[in-house]
């Protein structure tokens, strides 16, 4: 039985904390390896990536050209994709104070980005839309792919975002190659995109040489619903997340105990029937909970609390709780907006905050791909009203050469 909490209970402060506060992902320690990988990459390029590719990857099967109904799709995603990041670029700013100084702000797009995408048995060409699209859209002149596999999905979902630097090349050795660069693989400014524990693990090793976006953990959905919403639908949504990984986390809050009844059992008979049923049966067992509450009003301090990656909605007045909500990845208002559909090809983009990371971190948008440089112009004037404030600022911190910087120009030599 999956666990079920009721917020009336005298121990349910206690069961909220075991929840929120479980280890969902127990990773072998790969650190130590990936140390020895990224510095062996780093001394000797090409030549480590090549050993290594020939040690850990595994060749795959290309798998089928994908059919007109998928690169269709494709192109329905991209475009979407595209349309929402573009309202995403932000405005350089320039102004004048009251003393005479021009004060303001400009974006500049990175030169270049490394993309991470897995290969293994799944083809993940939304990733890819998800990645390179907001790349371009902020103006990156350089986005180079790294795979170990050659999906023709997924190749065609590249071309699609506009990416013509692919190299088949995966794991720590693709990423330490992106972040030092090789004589065959450039450097990079940035590295993105999913991967395993030991992509992860290369992710930590190089950032500060490399940008990268983050250490994403096991996925997560919250479903906050009223008992008006079809328990089939519901119990869809919760396994959509649980079928990714066995340590992925699906949690349903609803005020109806009944209908807490009825979503239990429709998840039951909808395992039963699904190709990953091992996967999301061991998920939803191990990690999932049904949480009753007295009132759909209590409903957003737990929301903030859980911080989830995915928050569905499923009431007549989703807004009004969803006004409520502070820390959430992502948020999809109504009965009729399954999570699955900001996944693809909504506009949103599905990269996102988990293991309660909501809290202060945001999904993947235009912005983590340009950096803001602040400008600063000052007038005589300027100096003679504000000079004074600076030096004694800098004075009271011991630096004389700071103070001395702005005085030399107050005495006019």
């Amino acid at each position: 039985m999956v666990r079920r909490l009721d917020a009336r209970a005298p121990d349910f402060a206690d069961a909220f904390d075991a929840l929120l506060h479980a280890r969902r992902e127990i990773e072998d320690d790969v650190s130590v390896a990936v140390k020895a990988i990224v510095a062996d990459v780093r001394v000797r390029g090409d030549e480590a990536v090549a050993e290594y590719t020939r040690r850990f990857d595994r060749p795959e099967a290309l798998g089928e050209e994908p059919s007109t109904e998928v690169l269709d799709a494709i192109d329905v995603a991209a475009a979407r994709i595209e349309a929402y990041h573009r309202l995403q670029r932000p405005k350089d700013e320039l102004y004048t104070d009251d003393t005479g100084a021009t004060l303001g702000w400009r974006w500049t797009a990175l030169d270049s980005v490394g993309l991470y995408v897995p290969g293994g048995t799944a083809s993940y060409p939304s990733s890819v839309l998800m990645n390179a699209i907001p790349a371009r859209v902020a103006g990156v002149t350089r986005i180079a792919m790294v795979t170990p596999g050659a999906n023709p999905v997924v190749l065609a979902a590249a071309r699609r975002a506009g990416i013509t630097e692919i190299h088949r090349v995966g794991g720590a050795q693709a990423v330490a190659a992106l972040a030092y660069g090789t004589k065959s693989i450039a450097p990079v400014d940035k590295i993105v995109g999913p991967g395993n524990a030991y992509v992860a693990a290369a992710k930590r090793e190089v950032f500060g040489t490399v940008g990268i976006d983050s250490i994403a953990g096991p996925s997560e959905i919250l479903v906050v619903s009223d008992g008006e919403s079809n328990p089939d639908w519901i119990a869809a949504d919760l396994l959509s997340q649980a079928e990714h990984d066995a340590s992925s986390q699906s949690i349903l809050i609803t005020d109806d105990a009944g209908f807490a009844d009825e979503v239990e059992a429709a998840v039951a008979r909808t395992l039963a029937t699904l190709p990953r049923k091992e996967i999301a049966s061991k998920s939803w067992h191990d990690f999932g909970a049904i949480i009753v509450v007295a009132s759909l009003d209590d409903a957003a301090a737990l929301v903030d609390r859980i911080a989830p990656e995915h928050l569905e909605i499923a009431t007549a007045a989703p807004e009004r709780i969803a006004a409520k909500v502070r820390h959430a990845g992502a948020i999809f208002l109504g009965r009729h907006t399954p999570e699955a559909m900001g996944d693809y090809l909504a506009g949103p983009n599905h990269v996102l905050p988990t293991s309660r990371t909501a809290r202060f971190s945001s999904g993947l948008s235009v912005l983590d791909f340009m950096k803001r440089t602040t400008l600063l112009s000052c007038e005589p004037g300027t100096l003679a009203r504000l000079g004074p404030s600076g030096i004694a600022l800098a004075r009271a911190e011991g630096l004389d050469a700071h103070a001395r910087s702005i005085a030399v120009r107050l005495d006019g030599k």
